[in-house]
């Protein structure tokens, strides 16, 4: 009986392919290094270039077919998902060869991923790189070294397919719905127009054949992205040159601030596309499905104290994570966003303070702008925040 990697199967083989070394959403090159010296013996890793503090950038080349797909991870340096399922694909790539999708993948595809592109934003944990340049908005002028590394590769490698990966942030939702955007998609735009070409479609079947497998996990948790159409982004050039581009995004899974499960899923979507190009199933998807992919929306705060007394008044507190990070780990600084009446949205945590008065832990009143990790409810603490969240 042939051995394949069917979702389920990826899954149950996830902790044996998991890179454990790896965790947490800080990921520098001082992180990633030592990884990619453990997987020389295994794969062809070359440095393509050097970021504008001469740190080393690095791609590495999956399998031997004759269909090419580039990716690229961490063109945003503090978007670390994404690098970290490239890590978990990796080994299962190394260690589990004799499986049958998997050996199909490298005998029918060559895959080549950029697994840190702007190592100075990484270190930073900033999203642009040290210039302050979002590398995303910079593919036609290249005015940053960086982006053009990528241009440079791009050209060198003629890709067939691209897969540009990256995280977004925890207020989307997967359409007008309570549901988080745990993983988003898009095909972006070629012109203005949003022209649908057949390159455009290939993307488009590709992506239903990620979503229809992803639903089965993640039920009503996968969104779209609005394709308005920008030239100076990597994805609607690369569309532009005729060569279908998929926008991967890593979102936010229920009590998972630190990404673990998201990146699990991430994996598999990434591990889904790469099979569905080698075996030509996507070609059998109706590219007009894509649209029915619920687009994103901002629908979600981080935290919703709902009913809360306040000067007098009865509101809802939304507050949402800032992201700071001490030494190499991430911490999470919740911040009151807003405070109205009957807010609509959701909170990925709410509580009812049912009517009660709410201080800040030194019992002053609370505005806009005050970090709360505890509060006063009736006079009695309480903390807001998980303790699993740094």
């Amino acid at each position: 009986m042939k051995k394949t990697v069917q979702a389920d199967t990826f899954l149950t083989l996830y902790p044996n392919f998991k890179n454990s070394a790896i965790s947490g959403r800080f990921l520098s090159c001082n992180e990633l290094s030592p990884q990619l010296e453990k997987l020389r013996d295994h794969f062809y890793i070359e440095e393509i270039g050097r970021s504008f503090l001469n740190v080393p950038i690095h791609s590495i080349k999956i399998g031997t077919g004759p269909v090419k797909i580039m990716g690229w991870s961490q063109m945003h340096g503090n978007e670390s998902t994404t690098t970290k399922a490239v890590l978990d694909l990796l080994n299962l790539f190394k260690n589990h060869k004799e499986v049958n999708d998997v050996k199909e993948v490298l005998e029918k595809c060559t895959f080549l991923v950029i697994p840190m592109l702007n190592p100075d934003g990484a270190v930073r944990y900033t999203r642009t790189n040290v210039n302050k340049v979002d590398l995303n908005r910079d593919a036609q002028e290249l005015k940053e070294v960086e982006s053009r590394v990528l241009k440079r590769c791009y050209d060198d490698f003629q890709p067939d397919f691209c897969f540009n990966l990256h995280d977004q942030r925890t207020i989307f939702s997967a359409g007008d719905t309570d549901k988080p955007a745990t993983i988003s998609f898009l095909t972006p735009s070629m012109d203005p127009e949003r022209s649908i070409t057949e390159s455009r479609k290939r993307s488009m079947k590709i992506i239903v054949e990620m979503n229809k497998v992803l639903q089965e996990y993640l039920p009503g948790m996968i969104g779209r992205y609005d394709d308005a159409f920008n030239i100076n982004c990597t994805g609607d050039t690369f569309q532009s040159l005729q060569v279908p581009t998929i926008l991967f995004e890593a979102g936010h899974f229920p009590n998972d601030y630190l990404r673990e499960e998201t990146r699990k899923y991430i994996g598999l979507a990434i591990f889904t596309g790469l099979h569905s190009i080698a075996n030509g199933n996507f070609r059998f998807c109706e590219a007009a499905d894509y649209f029915q992919i619920p687009e994103n929306k901002k629908n979600f705060f981080d935290i919703i104290l709902r009913n809360a007394a306040v000067k007098g008044e009865n509101v809802d507190i939304a507050i949402q994570y800032e992201e700071k990070v001490r030494g190499n780990e991430v911490h999470f600084e919740p911040v009151v966003q807003t405070m109205a009446e009957n807010l609509s949205y959701f909170g990925h945590k709410e509580i009812d303070c049912e009517g009660m008065e709410v201080k800040d832990i030194s019992g002053k009143d609370i505005n806009e702008n005050d970090i709360v990790t505890q509060i006063l409810l009736n006079n009695e603490k309480l903390s807001i925040i998980s303790q699993d969240i740094p």
